[in-house]
């Protein structure tokens, strides 16, 4: 018998997973930190925090299972979409935190782009445009208001590819994780721009010039790496990717057509194209899987299940005293009693949840969080229920916007992530979008996807259509017709009020 290890370290949680090479789930463990947020929009953290936690999870999941360690043929790591990368001395060390995908500091770096940067270049060979979300622009950030740190840097890492070194002593970065820093990525050739890293000012040499194939084994473990995770030295690592597309491929997503919302502490909702989607306002890197041919086109919130995460500890005090008094009672099923209650439409109270700015489609980094339409006769339920319903227009905006240039969407949705949990989410979505919700039984979304890659590097599995049988989908909510039409027209003035608010939003944003 052989096994597999899928690890995939998140933006609040490192997840490990142990499975058996016939798609059997044997153990999962996870471990905890926090995000960083100094200021108002900035978001980083240390990567050490990363890596412990690698060590800690993975350690975690092969005591659990108690498999022969022997038994254990690869491991693959994913990460979090790592924005500026992490930058690091000739030593590998550490010398500033990354700036995460939730980082919104750079804006007058974006600007500088926009007036600096021949900006239908940059989409037509990145295939991605230009917001404080992508990596580059961080990159400018650091090189302006860090130039002590600069001037020492000498590799930028994403943080699967920090991980990587510690574990095997390669130094390389995936093409999916390339993709995603956006600005300075060929995605056409698969390759470092140098022609636009020369017109941003980058120096390519703090690009790795190793780039592979998520799916590639990169190395083996080194003898002190592999006490720290249980396992024996010399286990193949396989490279991984972004996170949201691991979790894509979990679902078992490997044609065009098909698509998926992961949903966590952001919402990334995803499909398979094989052209960009830059001005229609997405996100394109190569997938995961089949990466030379296949791109992976995707737009999604910042701050979904941080929505969640906020209006829980801002207003919800009482439901979390109940649910630690009630064993196996999540704080979230309380919250949503009454909401549940509540008709669809919130009774006229819509929120946007632009809590960190926001991503796809409007990139805007300056956009704030509302609600708007509050009376007297609104009710703490009204308002968790008007959470769950922004988030799901904020769904539905990135679908429309990929529905211009995908090939076709299959029609059923599948949800991965914390979200599923929800049987009232799931209903809102569906209603929202008008598309049918399936959800994923095993509820392992990107760790998942690593073994589904580490079991296809060492031919355990031949294609992924058999590795496909590693999940078993699940019919969660069918569009409710009456509910379907209040949501229509409340999404029109979903997106009016953006529209609307948006010069008060970035006036106060300047205070």
């Amino acid at each position: 018998m052989q096994y597999v290890i899928g690890v995939d370290v998140g933006t609040q949680s490192t997840k490990a997973l142990l499975m058996s090479t016939e798609g059997r789930l044997i153990a999962q463990a996870s471990a905890a930190y926090r995000v960083d947020q100094p200021r108002p929009m900035w978001a980083e953290q240390w990567p050490e925090v990363w890596l412990e936690a690698v060590y800690e999870a993975t350690a975690a999941v092969v005591a659990k299972g108690r498999v022969p360690v022997h038994e254990i043929a690869a491991i693959c790591v994913s990460s979090l979409y790592g924005g500026s990368g992490i930058p690091v001395d000739e030593t590998i060390k550490p010398l500033h935190p990354c700036l995460i995908w939730m980082d919104r500091r750079a804006h007058e770096e974006v600007d500088w782009v926009r007036q600096n940067v021949d900006i239908e270049m940059l989409q037509r060979i990145t295939g991605n445009g230009v917001d404080s979300y992508y990596g580059y622009t961080k990159m400018l950030w650091l090189k302006r208001h860090r130039p002590e740190i600069w001037a020492r840097t000498r590799y930028l890492l994403p943080p699967n590819s920090y991980v990587h070194y510690h574990l095997t002593g390669q130094l390389i970065v995936d093409h999916c994780s390339a993709g995603n820093i956006g600005g300075i990525y060929d995605i056409e050739a698969r390759s470092w721009s140098q022609a636009l890293l020369e017109a941003l000012g980058i120096d390519p040499a703090l690009m790795p010039s190793r780039l592979v194939e998520p799916s590639e084994v990169i190395g083996h473990l080194l003898p002190e790496a592999a006490q720290r995770l249980g396992l024996q030295a010399g286990t193949k690592v396989v490279a991984g990717g972004i996170d949201a597309a691991m979790a894509t491929l979990a679902a078992g997503v490997m044609e065009p057509g098909n698509h998926v919302a992961m949903i966590g502490t952001s919402m990334c909702w995803g499909f398979i194209n094989q052209s960009t989607h830059a001005r229609n306002g997405l996100v394109s890197m190569p997938y995961v899987y089949n990466g030379l041919k296949d791109l992976y086109i995707f737009g999604g919130a910042i701050t979904a299940g941080a929505s969640i995460s906020w209006f829980r500890d801002q207003f919800c005090a009482m439901e979390k005293q109940a649910a630690a008094l009630l064993p196996g009672t999540d704080v979230h099923e309380l919250m949503e009693l009454e909401a549940a209650m509540t008709p669809a439409g919130a009774e006229g109270v819509v929120f946007l949840p632009y809590l960190m700015g926001e991503r796809s489609p409007i990139w805007d980094a300056r956009a704030t969080g509302a609600y708007v339409g509050l009376t007297l006769f609104h009710t703490k339920a009204h308002l968790y229920r008007a959470v769950l319903e922004g988030l799901a227009f904020a769904l539905r905006h990135n679908m429309e916007c990929g529905q211009q240039g995908a090939v076709r969407l299959d029609p059923e949705l599948i949800v991965v992530g914390g979200a599923a949990a929800s049987d009232l989410w799931m209903q809102i979505i569906a209603d929202v979008t008008g598309y049918p919700v399936m959800t994923i039984e095993e509820q392992v979304e990107a760790p998942l996807g690593g073994a589904i890659l580490a079991a296809l590097a060492i031919g355990a599995v031949d294609n992924l259509t058999q590795a496909r049988q590693w999940r078993t989908l699940r019919a969660r909510a069918q569009p409710d017709p009456a509910n379907k039409a209040i949501y229509d027209r409340m999404f029109e003035q979903y997106c009016a009020i953006y529209q609307a608010l948006k010069p008060s939003m970035h006036a106060l944003s300047r205070h």
